[in-house]
């Protein structure tokens, strides 16, 4: 039994109705509405989970390929698909695949193809994914299309975590940076005034510790304001980001700046050339593969210069000729994509581009977390030369004062 919620009208009272019913499918969920005197207006699938649950409940990576990987075996090994699904469903452990997968059986049941009930959950199955399974059930090749989707988003997955852990060290670095400098200005300066404060006379403190003594004491006294600013900084800094001129800037930063514009790039050039060769191989015509190819590498820039080539292939160019001369793409991918269409092997070339630049990642990481190390340290010791110099300067004074005395 599933849970669905609905929305109905109280034919007694005119009033409108929302609750929860237990029932097999939608349709008898409707029924049992209708029998407790009610005029069923929406009836849904119930995903326990609202607000932020709605957050912690998306769907895995890990588990959207184990879904798709398992699908595949099923239905070569010659299951019908409802019955696939049923399987798959029994197995999987998370939560919120089996509440969409039962969704999507009963869409199944009901008369939609299996590409069509994907499609009404975006949040999980992208459009990358509809495409491939429409493409799939087209050419009666479900279960290779279902296959390639799964290694597609593997290798996706696999780029995304290496990016991920190149940019955890310098984040950790930063963030002690940041504790150990807000701690020295809270609790250690502090001592420094009082200790000039008890001895009286016209000792003046240098003007770096003032300056950070100035700091201290407003933050010390007003934290709260401090609290504020940055929360309101955060806030509107992320929400601009997400603006079509925050988004801009942030994507154009992603691609230039160091030492991290390099391995964007890359990671671009690998993510294009991996989701082209999964829809080509899998019969998806060339202007479809580039209008999904340009909203999954998730840069504005590079999506759109993508749809800018797609304008001059839908005129008669050759994909290789629309993409040679922009700036976005690393000059790689044009020559081998002209290598591919001269030889008719596009699909095979994609893939080697794809399989080039993902090595090249791994590369790039490794020279990134090389060059970062010694930056970050130089770093580190700058503000740490900073606060001890804060510190001890006034002691040196004091000193020299009573070695003159």
């Amino acid at each position: 039994m599933l849970t669905y919620k609905y929305v109905a009208r109280d034919a007694a009272t005119g009033q409108k109705v929302k609750s929860e019913i237990q029932a097999e499918n939608e349709q008898a969920a409707a029924r049992l509405v209708t029998q407790q005197g009610l005029t069923p207006l929406e009836v849904s699938l119930s995903d326990g989970s609202s607000g932020f649950g709605k957050f912690f409940n998306k769907v895995k990576v890990k588990d959207r390929i184990l879904f798709a990987r398992q699908l595949s075996t099923l239905i070569n090994a010659g299951l019908p698909l409802l019955q696939s699904l049923r399987t798959v469903n029994g197995q999987t452990q998370s939560k919120q695949l089996k509440v969409i997968t039962n969704q999507i059986i009963s869409d199944i049941e009901a008369g939609s193809s299996f590409s069509v009930a994907l499609s009404r959950h975006p949040e999980t199955f992208n459009q990358i994914f509809v495409s491939l399974i429409a493409a799939g059930e087209t050419s009666g090749t479900l279960d290779k299309a279902l296959e390639r989707i799964a290694t597609q988003q593997e290798k996706d997955a696999e780029i995304v975590s290496k990016v991920r852990s190149a940019m955890v060290y310098p984040v950790i670095v930063v963030f002690v940076m940041i504790g150990v400098l807000g701690f020295m200005i809270v609790k250690v300066l502090p001592q420094v005034q009082t200790l000039y404060d008890g001895l009286g006379g016209d000792n003046q403190l240098p003007i770096l510790t003032r300056v950070l003594l100035a700091i201290s004491n407003f933050t010390i006294k007003y934290w709260w304001i401090v609290l504020i600013v940055l929360g309101l900084a955060i806030f509107f800094t992320t929400k601009w980001a997400r603006t079509g001129p925050g988004k801009q800037f942030v994507d154009k930063a992603k691609m230039k700046a160091w030492p991290f514009g390099a391995l964007f790039m890359k990671v671009y050039m690998a993510r294009f050339s991996r989701t082209a060769q999964t829809l080509i191989a899998s019969g998806v015509p060339l202007l479809q593969v580039l209008d999904i190819t340009g909203k999954s590498i998730n840069n504005v820039h590079i999506e759109a210069s993508i749809q800018n080539a797609a304008v001059k292939v839908k005129g008669g160019k050759s994909l290789s000729e629309a993409l040679t001369g922009d700036t976005n793409f690393l000059t790689l991918v044009p020559d081998m994509l002209r290598i591919g269409e001269q030889s008719g092997a596009i699909e095979s070339m994609t893939g080697k581009v794809a399989d080039y630049y993902e090595k090249e990642v791994d590369q790039q990481i490794k020279t990134i977390s090389t060059i970062i190390e010694p930056v970050l340290m130089v770093l580190l010791g700058v503000v740490a030369f900073i606060i001890v110099a804060a510190v001890l300067l006034p002691i040196y004074g004091l000193a020299g004062k009573s070695i003159v005395n």
